[in-house]
């Protein structure tokens, strides 16, 4: 009963300010942009994202403040939609939010998975190991380093992809804090670009493939625009590297576990699950991401098998500490647990606040000026430029949301553009954020805006060589 007179109240105060608010004759959408809960909206979201942003100085991670503001938008939103007598027209706007969020979701969970089990099987430590031990001089594991990023990302996520080579130049570049800095520069740069021309190497080209605008074959038309985007500036810090090589590290046995390389060849199987659902049966491919989670799953009971047999018994109980000497001990739903979650509840509050400010009528606003206004081209470029101070995720979200009226030309310029546009800034991207984080003291965000202009060059240059090649 107390519940139910404080909500009366809320009401109350809703429709007391609701003068000028009118819903259109066979519309029942009501246009929200010039009310206070408008205004009210965009302030939480512009606090809750100004947390996200100082997450590094906060240490407040950055789901949290997304997470409360998705709510609290939702919930003025309702209040005004049930002081008209309209509220199905919100349940419907948060189940269509939620739905694009789900299969979101349980996609990258599955990736994350696999990546957690690589992780677990030694797969990428075995990588590093190797490049470590050849012996390469700076210059060589430069581009070596580059070249990797550039060609993992686009299957591996960028951060993942990022924080593997960091880890090989940090390992070789002892004492060398200038190397250090130019290939973590090199890294991130080369890690985004990679990304931009698969579904798999960034969110936001996975959104827009399971939106269904790009086809999964039409991202890799983007190949030479995103070689273009990482060589360009990796040519011109080439010549600010330390000559010589590094000296020699030793790096003792092989850190690849039974049946990493087995898990290796299931994840690109899913893949191909996954591409082949969506291609061919028309289904949404995150189906097919969850039938290859069980394809890892049936390997796990495999692996169990034989630990169970490792230790002579029936129910592969054993003493904790043993387990390190187990060369078969997987559990899946361990690499489950170690997903990273406050990424996975950061995109929710993203879709769900991004969402609401386009349910409100934002979005709409925005697009008719910068689309209809600016153009799509101009409008595009802008949209990269704005994802290194943003993240591109609430900005390629908000414009899938806003669905522009453009050509495909164009749709692969706001994908190319939202991928790589983070490289401008350290702060612009995962991968850019987590080597800070890594590589502390020698990677920071001045040394990184050192070369900005050089990076703006290649940003420059990828657009051109889009134009050139695609248009």
């Amino acid at each position: 009963m107390k519940n139910r007179s404080i909500a009366l109240v809320l009401v109350g105060v809703s429709l007391a300010v609701l003068p000028g608010l009118a819903v259109a004759a066979g519309d029942t959408a009501l246009n929200l942009t010039t009310h206070w809960v408008g205004y009210a909206a965009l302030a939480v979201f512009a606090i809750a994202y100004s947390l996200v942003i100082g997450e590094e100085y906060l240490h407040l991670r950055k789901s949290k403040p997304v997470l409360a503001a998705a709510g609290v938008i939702w919930i003025l939103i309702a209040l005004v939609y049930n002081s008209h007598d309209l509220p199905h027209e919100v349940e419907e706007g948060i189940r269509h939010n939620f739905l694009e969020y789900g299969e979101l979701f349980f996609f990258l969970l599955v990736a994350m998975t696999y990546i957690n089990a690589m992780i677990e099987r030694g797969v990428f430590e075995e990588l590093r190991n190797w490049l470590v031990k050849k012996g390469f001089g700076y210059r060589a594991l430069f581009w070596l380093t580059g070249i990797l990023a550039f060609f993992i990302s686009p299957v591996a996520d960028n951060l993942t992809t990022a924080l593997i080579m960091c880890a090989v130049v940090m390992a070789v570049g002892e004492g060398q804090p200038r190397f250090v800095a130019i290939g973590c520069i090199n890294i991130v740069v080369a890690a985004n670009a990679g990304g931009a021309f698969s579904p798999f190497g960034d969110i936001t080209t996975l959104m827009v493939w399971q939106k269904g605008i790009v086809e999964f074959q039409e991202f890799f038309s983007l190949f030479v625009p995103s070689v273009v985007n990482f060589v360009v500036p990796a040519a011109i810090m080439h010549f600010a590297l330390p000559g010589g090589k590094p000296k020699a590290v030793d790096v003792e046995g092989s850190a690849l576990k039974y049946g990493g390389l087995v898990i290796v060849g299931m994840f690109i199987a899913t893949i191909v699950t996954a591409v082949s659902f969506h291609n061919f049966l028309h289904i949404p491919p995150v189906y097919g991401m969850m039938l290859g989670l069980a394809y890892l799953k049936f390997y796990g009971f495999y692996l169990r098998r034989r630990s169970m047999s490792w230790y002579g018994t029936e129910t592969g109980e054993h003493p904790p500490e043993a387990v390190d000497g187990d060369p078969y001990h997987f559990d899946v739903f361990e690499k489950i647990a170690d997903a990273e979650w406050d990424t996975l509840f950061f995109f929710y509050g993203v879709i769900l606040a991004v969402g609401g400010l386009g349910f409100i009528g934002y979005l709409e606003m925005v697009s008719a000026y910068s689309y209809g206004e600016l153009g799509p081209t101009t409008s595009n470029v802008l949209v990269g430029i704005l994802s290194a101070i943003v993240d591109n995720i609430p900005v390629m979200f908000a414009v899938l949301t806003m669905n522009p009226d453009m050509s495909h030309f164009q749709w692969l310029l706001v994908t190319l553009t939202a991928g790589v546009g983070g490289s401008l800034l350290s702060i612009g991207s995962a991968a850019g954020v987590a080597l800070m984080g890594q590589a502390r003291g020698q990677y920071t965000f001045f040394s990184h805006l050192k070369w900005t202009p050089v990076i703006a060059l290649g940003y420059g240059a990828s657009i051109w060589a889009h134009f050139l090649v695609n248009g």
